[in-house]
């Protein structure tokens, strides 16, 4: 199955990407990518683009030819409690929040400190999406993440880049995390975590851990446009309402689908 929906993409404004918004639509209308969030670093990363690039992500239209772009960032837990580099109500301007854990701005400790912070961003109401909760260099209780998550319907990601190109031996950290996800009703998403157009879509591997553990395909954000808006208006994400008009009808993958 082509999945149609991708949740975790950096550009050039990250100067370790290597892509534009335009080579992004452009793959997406190649692929059939439908539906795309623009990620890039929150602005505490060394590299990452100024506070002001996020705010202004509003002059990005909604539709290009017929693919959908979603104002996001990927910001960075900065603390123990929970805090990220992006906050108040310029928050309310993006469409989506992920959030991670990145070395240069929040060293790894140990795995209590790790669980803490990481859950104390669930609780904060300020993410829908966690990244790579399965880096091996930040150890988490899994069954206490995915437990959080599931309260707080915070999602967690399954990161396809993990396989491939970083954050080498997440396999069976993010194993487990499906499978506590699946135990809890905890939501998961495939997240390519593109920093090159070439990779939007990209899900293979991470696909293979989800048939693997049977998560139920209804549960998975990016079984449909309509899927993810929806899970994002639920989260109080009320820019998105114009996009979900649009993709209301799309076709939603099912418990039966053939993954």
């Amino acid at each position: 199955m082509q999945y149609q929906v991708d949740t975790h993409t950096h550009t050039v404004a990250s100067s370790h990407a290597y892509s534009t918004i335009h080579d992004y639509i452009a793959v997406a209308k190649q692929k059939g990518i439908r539906l795309f969030a623009n990620t890039d670093h929150g602005p505490d990363m060394a590299d990452a683009p100024h506070f002001w690039h996020f705010v202004n992500l509003r002059v990005l239209p909604r539709m290009v030819d017929g693919v959908g772009i979603l104002r996001g960032i990927e910001a960075n837990i900065k603390n123990i409690d929970g805090e990220i580099d992006f906050f108040g109500d310029y928050l309310k301007q993006l469409d989506i929040v992920l959030a991670g854990f990145h070395e240069p701005v929040y060293p790894p400790s140990d795995k209590a400190t790790h669980t803490k912070a990481m859950i104390n961003a669930i609780k904060s109401g300020n993410v829908d999406i966690i990244t790579h909760p399965g880096n091996p260099a930040y150890p988490i209780d899994i069954e206490a993440v995915a437990r959080a998550a599931a309260e707080y319907g915070v999602a967690l990601e399954i990161n396809n880049s993990s396989f491939e190109v970083s954050r080498k031996g997440s396999e069976a950290n993010c194993t487990a995390i499906a499978q506590a996800a699946k135990e809890f009703g905890t939501i998961l998403v495939m997240g390519s975590d593109s920093h090159v157009a070439f990779s939007l879509g990209g899900f293979t591997r991470a696909q293979a851990i989800i048939d693997e553990v049977a998560y139920p395909p209804s549960r998975l954000l990016n079984r449909s446009p309509s899927a993810l808006l929806a899970f994002l208006a639920a989260r109080g994400h009320e820019t998105v309402s114009d996009l979900i008009a649009l993709f209301n009808d799309d076709d939603d993958i099912g418990d039966g689908a053939n993954n």
